[in-house]
């Protein structure tokens, strides 16, 4: 019997309504304070408002789960762990690019069950829990479902990426340049919406080689979901690796063959994903998008 992840999935939207708030307020403003991390990726006082509000609503209302935030870390000792990024695209939010949105997300025993992705300034939220499927839109009454796209072939896949850099740093890009000669159409969304246009049927496939898992717990649950999978580049299930494949499901082994542990046989759909994975180290990973 599955759990039911109604009231946490309608808290996550109250927790999002909230940021929504706090960010619009803040784009574009003035006297923005932006700081620079250890890593050199930056920060503004709007990414740790946002972290700080939920974290308190989750104090009250779900005072016994954890929290894996960007800016805070990591509080609490539960099964049920709440996971959440307060500004998705940082870097728009600080050139004024109205590509940005807050993630939030529910694990619980290291599986994620509810995910919320709302992007204010492009007017859309998505959501999904376990067994429920995902949806799109501005309320949970005012919704339409999400389903990933039937294409199966790379020569007619769309391949949403976030930039070129990452890759060569990884070693891998030939591999990402290999692909993207080979599919039908390539753009740079970035970062969570390469996901949610994926999730909607719009987009095919989906990559980034480092990532942080609160960048990744919301999207995972979305897209698989909509029917699609959400693997790491060792094709490992799930947001733990560090970084990330999502596809309809029918691409996933074809583009493992460019980009991950899948050899020759990466187009047979029998072929097996293979690589180590573990969850255990997932909370003190250093790589990030932002």
């Amino acid at each position: 019997m599955s759990t039911d992840y109604t009231d946490d999935l309608r808290l996550a939207h109250l927790l999002a309504d909230d940021a929504d708030s706090l960010t619009q307020a803040r784009f574009k403003a003035l006297d923005l304070h932006v700081m620079s991390k250890p890593d050199l990726t930056p920060v503004t006082d709007a990414d740790q408002a946002v972290e700080e509000s939920i974290r308190r609503t989750l104090s009250r209302a779900r005072s016994r789960d954890a929290v894996t935030g960007e800016e805070q870390g990591t509080s609490g000792h539960s099964q049920r762990r709440w996971i959440i990024d307060p500004i998705d695209g940082t870097k728009n939010f600080v050139r004024g690019v109205p590509v940005w949105a807050t993630l939030i997300s529910l694990a619980v025993d290291d599986e994620v069950v509810l995910g919320v992705v709302s992007a204010p300034l492009l007017q859309r939220r998505w959501w999904a829990s376990t067994g429920q499927g995902a949806w799109t839109g501005k309320s949970l009454m005012k919704a339409t479902r999400c389903q990933v796209s039937d294409i199966r072939r790379l020569e007619d896949a769309s391949f949403a990426y976030s930039s070129i850099t990452g890759w060569e740093d990884r070693g891998l890009g030939e591999d990402v340049l290999a692909m993207m000669r080979r599919v039908w159409r390539t753009r740079a969304y970035g970062d969570f919406w390469s996901y949610m246009l994926l999730a909607e049927g719009a987009v095919d496939l989906a990559a980034e080689p480092e990532l942080e898992v609160y960048d990744m717990a919301a999207l995972d649950i979305i897209v698989r979901e909509a029917g699609g999978r959400f693997t790491s580049l060792d094709g490992n299930e799930g947001p733990w690796g560090g970084n990330a494949l999502a596809s309809n499901g029918h691409l996933h082994d074809a583009a493992l063959s460019f980009l991950g542990s899948v050899p020759d046989g990466g187009n047979d759909p029998d072929w097996p994903a293979n690589g180590p994975g573990t969850v255990s180290d997932i909370w003190s990973r250093s790589p990030r998008r932002e």
